[in-house]
């Protein structure tokens, strides 16, 4: 089974075959104590910028993950690049058309506060909000093996999203529209 773990703030950059690779923290505790690997396991780790390191775990302690590089990877960006623009709904209907569209490739998220939309993201349930989507996001780029993981921008109004998506190709999916996908 193949295991990808997560941590923004490595610097992948330099690495090479040979290398050892540290993981720590929560992503670290995950590893260990709830996916049980251990040393000898093959596992991945990437930077969430595309670049992502392969080999045997050395080291499996509680909040410290150490490997050995085998392999290292990069994934360019996606070309065109997909941006979803999910209205806010009520529920969690929202949260997996995010988790689903993560997985899929999508490259970027702007979630939409419609003119229709039940749910409101405002004053400080926004960032709330944007920062729950984000984790949702984070987690189905680990389940789906993807090395990027996607931005998840601020709450845009109906007003905002011609500025938001300027120069961009939109498709609107709308249900019951006479032209099929």
């Amino acid at each position: 089974m193949s295991h990808l773990y997560l941590d923004e703030t490595l610097d992948l950059a330099a690495v090479r075959p040979g290398d050892a690779v540290e993981l720590h923290g929560d992503e670290a505790r995950h590893a260990v104590t709830v996916s049980r690997l251990r040393v000898g396991e093959q596992v991945s780790i990437g930077d969430g910028r595309g670049r992502v390191v392969h080999g045997p775990v050395t080291s499996a302690e509680p909040r410290r993950l150490a490997i050995e590089v085998e392999t290292v990877a990069d994934e360019p960006a996606a070309s065109p690049r997909l941006t979803l623009v999910q209205a806010l709904a009520k529920g969690d209907r929202d949260e997996l058309a995010v988790q689903a569209a993560t997985e899929l490739g999508v490259d970027r998220i702007v979630p939409w506060s419609a003119t229709r939309s039940v749910s409101r993201w405002e004053g400080p349930k926004a960032e709330k909000g944007r920062a729950r989507w984000a984790s949702i996001v984070r987690e189905a780029v680990k389940q789906s093996l993807r090395a990027r993981i996607p931005a998840v921008e601020p709450v845009a109004s109906t007003r905002e999203l011609p500025g938001r998506l300027e120069g961009a190709r939109m498709l609107l999916l709308v249900p019951g529209a006479e032209t099929p996908l």
